[in-house]
């Protein structure tokens, strides 16, 4: 009767195993032979499985002034988002011009942060800078969606930013292009006969200019924040890093079409639509 009984209970937690399905988030990994070939069911895009988000919180001078914060050179401070923030704003219905977000809710004041987000392909603890940029797979460009109000309330008493900055749908993101095809357009290479210029991060909404920087105005570049970020977190595969935010960010509401954009990475582009 004993063994009865737990074999009921035991196909009774087998049926409901079933029902709990999970999904890892992924992003699309969009690469010059991917852009010319034909995808059907026999040759699916390759997509890029998401571990953690890892976010760098005031790396831009401008943005650090406009949050009420020290624009000198300080320790960088990091946040994270959870992994299934990400939304693949490529993943749209067949007839809609952009992805939608849906306005989250318990918030007045949703703040758009445009963001160049890095790809890691390796991970490691304690990596030196000179040999971070060997850890990348690829970059992407992405939104911080925030809850600014959250966020204001949370730092007056002195609160985790969780609710602020990890809600659903808060981490809006366009596909991955590995680092050898995109690296140096991003980063030219410095060249002792011409000045070089990072490429230049902007965010629109509804077409009018918000932000807008160049890459190299990070207070902490690439290399340094993955080598920083590093000595607190054993890095993997998987992991994504949002590098932070030019000055500029501000509301935005529903019906607003974002658009985010780094150079010739392909552009985060999505609308804000009504709350769940």
């Amino acid at each position: 009767e004993i063994c009865g009984c737990v074999h009921v209970a035991m196909a009774s937690l087998t049926t409901r195993m079933k029902q709990i399905v999970v999904h890892r988030p992924s992003l699309p990994i969009l690469t010059r032979a991917s852009q010319t070939s034909t995808e059907d069911e026999s040759n699916p895009p390759q997509r890029f499985p998401v571990n953690r988000i890892y976010c760098v919180g005031r790396n831009y001078r401008e943005h650090a002034v406009e949050m009420g914060g020290d624009p000198d050179r300080e320790p960088p401070f990091f946040f994270t988002k959870p992994s299934n923030a990400i939304v693949d704003v490529t993943d749209k219905n067949s007839g809609e011009t952009s992805y939608t977000v849906p306005y989250p809710p318990m918030t007045s004041s949703l703040h758009h942060e445009g963001e160049l987000v890095v790809a890691i392909g390796t991970g490691g603890l304690r990596i030196p800078s000179h040999k971070a940029n060997d850890c990348i797979f690829g970059y992407a460009i992405g939104c911080d969606l925030t809850r600014r109000d959250l966020q204001a309330d949370a730092k007056k008493k002195g609160r985790p930013w969780d609710t602020a900055k990890g809600f659903d749908f808060s981490a809006p993101c366009g596909p991955i292009v590995p680092k050898e095809e995109i690296q140096d357009s991003l980063f030219p290479p410095s060249s002792s006969s011409s000045e070089t210029t990072s490429a230049y991060i902007s965010l629109e909404v509804n077409g009018e200019k918000r932000q807008g920087s160049t890459l190299d105005n990070m207070i902490w570049n690439v290399p340094d924040t993955i080598s920083y970020l590093s000595k607190y977190f054993k890095l993997q595969p998987g992991d994504l890093i949002m590098t932070g935010t030019p000055g500029g960010v501000s509301d935005i509401v529903v019906g607003d079409f974002v658009s985010v954009k780094c150079g010739t990475l392909p552009s985060c582009d999505f609308t804000i639509g009504a709350p769940e």
